[in-house]
């Protein structure tokens, strides 16, 4: 549990109203993590919704085989900036992580458990469509930015 002080402090919470801040602060934590350490992983149960305060975390692409099941790599596709989310798995089905995010640098992060957000979204539709919006505005936001760097990588061929 959180003071929903420490949510109000950040503009990507100000569709809440004073009870869904309270509700959501409850279902949080603020958490450190350490440089190199993984904070999402790719294929693994989104059980987590992430808003990062402070810090730098890594935002990879993972691509695996299905012929060859010792095949794993990772590629950088962008970072997650401070006031920005990242989890948003965690909201879409079938809530699994699709990427793996790690921090950069020592990262202060507010961890939401996942299924009680998504409990609080079935009883409130003010919050979920606020959260929906959000959701969609990142996955676009990320979208675009994984565009420009495919334009970037076909130009320097």
């Amino acid at each position: 549990m959180i003071s929903p002080e420490l949510l109000r402090r950040f503009p990507f919470f100000n569709f809440m109203d004073e009870a869904q801040l309270k509700a959501v602060a409850m279902i949080a934590e603020e958490l450190t993590y350490e440089k190199d350490e993984v904070i999402v992983e790719a294929g693994k149960p989104a059980d987590h919704f992430f808003f990062l305060i402070d810090g730098d975390v890594a935002y990879y692409a993972v691509v695996t085989s299905e012929h060859d099941p010792y095949y794993r790599k990772e590629y950088f596709v962008s970072d997650i900036n401070p006031g920005e989310i990242f989890g948003i798995s965690a909201l879409i089905e079938p809530y699994v992580y699709t990427a793996t995010l790690r921090s950069d640098k020592v990262s202060h992060v507010i961890e939401i458990k996942a299924s009680a957000l998504r409990a609080l979204c079935e009883v409130d539709l003010k919050l979920s469509c606020g959260l929906s919006r959000a959701v969609a505005k990142a996955a676009m936001e990320r979208l675009q930015n994984t565009r420009m760097q495919l334009v970037v990588a076909n130009r320097e061929k």
